[in-house]
């Protein structure tokens, strides 16, 4: 029997996928997370063999859960499970560990697949996302970059940013700059929707 704990903050979801995992004779539900800064002491409450992660979560996103789970040395598969079929997600989700990567509009029988196949050892991604990967690549960005644009998002002023990162106006500038520069942006706000398109952010 394969463990699985649902890590998703929308609670219809979650009975969702509970009561369609709940038909594989092989798959049981030992467990379920609200929120990201939740998904440790389930895991350790419920030890199962492999988590369903959403990104989009309060407390912690998946992706850093994913990184923290990986960093905690437990012996547990992840399976990143989104609406955010992005290129940067998934090259985010694999470096973090995970070894898998589902979009939410996947068939019942695809996702309980997927479970089964990361238990084994394998790694799975959703087909069309992995091409599209290949095409855009990875983030161009460094991980200050990635900081500063990430607090951008907010709309803050520049001393905003500096003060939130501990930073000096003219350092946030300047990556600002650059980052603008690596994906051809004439503004801040223009370069945060690239990266958040691109889910590198």
């Amino acid at each position: 029997m394969i463990r699985v704990l649902l890590a998703d903050d929308q609670h219809l979801v979650r009975q969702a996928m509970a009561a369609l995992l709940s038909f594989e004779a092989d798959i049981e539900v030992v467990g379920e997370a609200a929120r990201g800064d939740e998904v440790l002491a389930a895991v350790a409450e419920c030890s199962p063999d492999v988590v369903l992660l959403d990104i989009e979560m309060p407390g912690r996103d998946g992706l850093t859960v994913a990184e923290d789970l990986h960093a905690a040395g437990l012996a547990v598969k992840v399976v990143i499970l989104t609406t955010f079929g992005r290129p940067g997600y998934l090259h985010r989700a694999l470096a973090s560990g995970a070894s898998g990567f589902v979009v939410k509009d996947a068939r019942a029988e695809e996702l309980a697949d997927a479970i089964r196949r990361v238990h084994a050892g394998q790694r799975v991604v959703d087909r069309a996302l992995a091409a599209s990967s290949r095409t855009r690549g990875a983030s161009p960005f460094t991980a200050r970059e990635r900081d500063v644009l990430r607090v951008a998002t907010d709309g803050g002023t520049i001393a905003d940013i500096a003060r939130e990162l501990f930073l000096s106006e003219g350092t946030v500038r300047n990556y600002l700059s650059s980052a603008m520069g690596k994906v051809g942006a004439r503004t801040r706000a223009e370069a945060v929707r690239v990266a958040e398109n691109n889910g590198w952010l």
